[in-house]
C-alpha cells in the first residue's frame, strides 16, 4: 500500500476512534450531547427485548431513557470500555465492535458509522447486554 494511502488510512482510523471515545463518554457520563456529538439523529438502536423480539428505540427515545437514570460515573461505578475491531467497506462507512459496561449489565455493541459531512457518526447500534 502506498505511504499516501497508509497515511489516510490510519487517519480514518483515528478518526473513527475519537467518535467511539465521545460515545464512550457520553455513556459513563450520561451526558446527551456528547451521545449526540457520535450519533446521527436520524440514528436507531435495536436489540432483542425479554420477549425475544426485536426492539427498535430511535436516538431521542434512548436519550429520554440516559437522562432519566443516574449515570455511572455519579455512582461511582467503574469504568471499562474497549474497541474490539473497526472495519471499513469503502471511504464512507465503518463498522466497530465495542464493549462497555453499566453495571450490573454488560454490553457488547455492534456500531455502523457513516461519514457524513466529513464527520464519522453511528447511524446504527444493535446491542446484547449481560446482567452479572
Amino acid at each position: 500500500m502506498p505511504k499516501d494511502q497508509v497515511q489516510d488510512y490510519a487517519s480514518e482510523v483515528a478518526a473513527v476512534e475519537a467518535t467511539l471515545q465521545v460515545y464512550f463518554d457520553g455513556l459513563y457520563e450520561g451526558d446527551t450531547s456528547k451521545l449526540g456529538a457520535a450519533f446521527h439523529p436520524f440514528s436507531h438502536l435495536y436489540a432483542v427485548g425479554a420477549d425475544g423480539k426485536a426492539t427498535d428505540v430511535p436516538r431521542a427515545d434512548w436519550f429520554k431513557m440516559v437522562e432519566s437514570r443516574p449515570s455511572a460515573k455519579s455512582k461511582g461505578d467503574e469504568r471499562r470500555d474497549r474497541i474490539v475491531s473497526i472495519d471499513f467497506n469503502g471511504p464512507n462507512a465503518a463498522f466497530a465492535k465495542v464493549e462497555c459496561q453499566l453495571p450490573p449489565r454488560y454490553f457488547t455493541d455492534y456500531l455502523t458509522l457513516l461519514k457524513i459531512e466529513g464527520r464519522w457518526q453511528v447511524i446504527a447500534k444493535a446491542y446484547t447486554a449481560v446482567t452479572k
